[in-house]
């Protein structure tokens, strides 16, 4: 056991576990980025929906939903209201005709790309004082976790 992995002895307080440390991360993550969308009426969660089809478009909802960390539910709710508000488009999959594709509108790459240093900003915040080989460290750090829950 490493010395850090010890535990606390009497009086002493054990460090916050990882577990409680990523969730506060992500919260206060969550809440900075809903500051900055809220000009355009976008949530964090939109936002993040909105990332994943620029990365990898046609998507079923159900692909989506995994893919932004919420419920198949909550996804047909977001889709319903992003395409409401112009960001996606639903098609039939030529493949199955019962599934339908959600795809990022003209409008849709162009709230990511008004909004991309912004966030941008966001991160650079939360990186400040870390130098490149850390902020490096951090993030294949975070993937190997997400990779070995997965």
């Amino acid at each position: 056991m490493s010395e850090s992995a010890q535990p606390a002895g009497p009086g002493v307080k054990a460090p916050p576990s990882l577990l409680y440390l990523v969730k506060r991360a992500e919260l206060v993550v969550r809440a900075r980025l809903d500051e900055v969308l809220k000009p355009s009426g976008m949530t964090a969660l939109q936002y993040t929906a909105l990332t994943v089809l620029e990365r990898r478009d046609g998507l079923t909802a159900a692909q989506l939903a995994r893919d932004s960390f919420v419920t198949a539910q909550s996804m047909a709710d977001m889709v319903r209201t992003l395409e409401s508000r112009g960001y996606v488009t639903r098609r039939p999959n030529p493949a199955n005709r019962r599934e339908l594709l959600i795809a990022l509108t003209d409008r849709g790459h162009q709230l990511l790309a008004d909004y991309a240093q912004p966030v941008r900003e966001v991160e650079r915040r939360m990186t400040d004082g870390l130098t490149a080989d850390q902020t490096d460290t951090l993030r294949v750090a975070l993937d190997h976790a997400w990779r070995q829950l997965s």
